[in-house]
């Protein structure tokens, strides 16, 4: 099946989003890394990524020290080639610390429906393990609903 192309409607921009937070908790930076340009550029929180080459070196780093990676993506708004989503994901460190990380992606597509640019910018937020909500991928029958902000 074909992802969904520009221009989007609200169905296939809510299709695109469930698709990348699918993607990414697979934390396969090759598997993930094919859904931008070749030349994308990024911006997450304080660094610069270009290419899909650093792309995937930028998310085998992060799902290194993201131990127990979850994601969830919800659309914010959607127009003609981009996307805005808002997120939150829940992670540990080498430490057993808990995080929860909360974040606006600002997406950018091509005629093919890759990526070609992606600025996030992501806050963290020390949790204890019994807080933790984000347990694995999406159940199928949570998809489409907004996760709660708190």
């Amino acid at each position: 099946m074909k992802p969904p192309v520009p221009p989007f409607t609200e169905e296939t921009a809510r299709v695109k989003v469930q698709a990348a937070e699918d993607a990414w908790n697979t934390r396969d930076p090759a598997t993930v890394a094919l859904a931008y340009t070749p030349d994308s550029v990024w911006r997450n929180r304080d660094e610069f990524v270009t290419g899909r080459e650093e792309i995937e070196r930028f998310l085998a780093r992060k799902w290194a020290r993201e131990l127990d990676y979850a994601l969830r993506k919800d659309l914010w708004s959607f127009t003609g080639d981009r996307i805005a989503v808002r997120f939150q994901y829940e992670c540990r460190d080498a430490s057993g610390q808990w995080w929860r990380s909360y974040g606006n992606e600002l997406w950018e597509f091509d005629g093919d429906g890759l990526m070609r640019r992606r600025e996030a910018s992501i806050n963290d937020l020390r949790i204890d393990e019994h807080e933790r909500r984000i347990f694995g991928p999406r159940p199928v029958e949570e998809r489409g609903q907004t996760f709660p902000l708190a």
